[in-house]
């Protein structure tokens, strides 16, 4: 993530928020994938090539916003913002498997399939998404209410299940060589892209101990940016080179993939993640905590770059 100063925070650069959040974030992540965990050496190294490879980390930084927002130290938050980033990490693994997008280049380097091999591949995804909920029982900040900690893991397996990114992607596999309309293709990506984002955004306030109306409107938040999100996703995949994005250029086209920009166009797809980011933003009125990090990252996801 390369953020830019937002002149309507005076009081502190969010890149300098930003970078704090990351740093601390990989150094958690980082003790997660020790070599002290008794892994076959290859299979840990597979598992820490992708997971440990940088990226925007998008989905953690919401976790960070949203406790911020709740008043909840980003210390209490670092489980929550891994497990949903091994399951990200787990997810992109097999989706650039031949029997998926079939990519070579992932962050700008060789996919891990490449770099390993397809069986290992499916190893370390298989374990990373394992780890995940390893990491969410095990978290003593979480197990001090049980009854929010076994709504977080409910919540996190929901959103990578069936019905949320697993059942996305199937959608999106069979959505290949098709016309489909533009609903159906908001419906397959609030699936496979949008459900992770919700509960990043929501699953802080399961630790806050929020209410149900102030959770359920940071879950339309997350949907709304995970929504835009995407669509940003397939504007950069046109108009985008792989230096810039670490990723195949032009892939959609190249699969003959439905994308916002081949279904509804390209300005009035960017019309459509402006009016979406409006929308995330405008669900945060009232909030009487800190927002601008919500904010903040709404705007980003429709401007960055990558």
């Amino acid at each position: 993530m390369t953020p830019q100063a937002n002149p309507s925070n005076p009081r502190r650069d969010p890149a300098e928020t930003i970078e704090d959040w990351q740093q601390s974030f990989d150094a958690f992540l980082a003790d997660q994938l020790t070599d002290s965990t008794g892994a076959p050496g290859k299979l840990l190294e597979s598992m820490r090539y992708s997971a440990l490879a940088g990226g925007k980390r998008m989905r953690p930084m919401l976790v960070y916003a949203s406790g911020l927002a709740l008043g909840v130290e980003r210390e209490r938050l670092h489980a929550i913002s891994a497990a949903i980033e091994l399951i990200h990490t787990y997810s992109l693994i097999h989706d650039d498997l031949p029997a998926m997008d079939d990519d070579d280049l992932r962050r700008g380097r060789a996919t891990n399939h490449r770099r390993f091999d397809e069986a290992t591949a499916i190893l370390a995804g298989d374990a990373l998404q394992a780890l995940a909920f390893e990491v969410l029982a095990a978290d003593t900040e979480l197990s001090r209410n049980p009854a929010s900690q076994v709504q977080i893991i409910r919540d996190i397996a929901w959103a990578c299940g069936a019905e949320g990114m697993a059942g996305g992607q199937v959608l999106d596999l069979a959505a290949i060589d098709q016309k489909i309309s533009l609903d159906d293709l908001e419906t397959m990506h609030r699936m496979k892209t949008g459900a992770l984002i919700r509960v990043s955004a929501t699953a802080p306030g399961h630790l806050a101990l929020a209410g149900a109306e102030l959770i359920e409107r940071l879950g339309h938040y997350g949907e709304c940016v995970g929504l835009a999100f995407q669509i940003h996703d397939d504007v950069l995949d046109v108009t985008a080179s792989s230096h810039q994005t670490g990723k195949p250029a032009r892939a959609d086209a190249a699969r003959n993939k439905p994308a916002f920009p081949s279904v509804m166009g390209l300005e009035a797809s960017r019309d459509r993640a402006a009016e979406l980011c409006r929308e995330a933003i405008d669900t945060l009125s009232g909030f009487s905590g800190d927002t601008g990090m919500l904010r903040w990252l709404a705007e980003y996801a429709i401007h960055r770059q990558s």
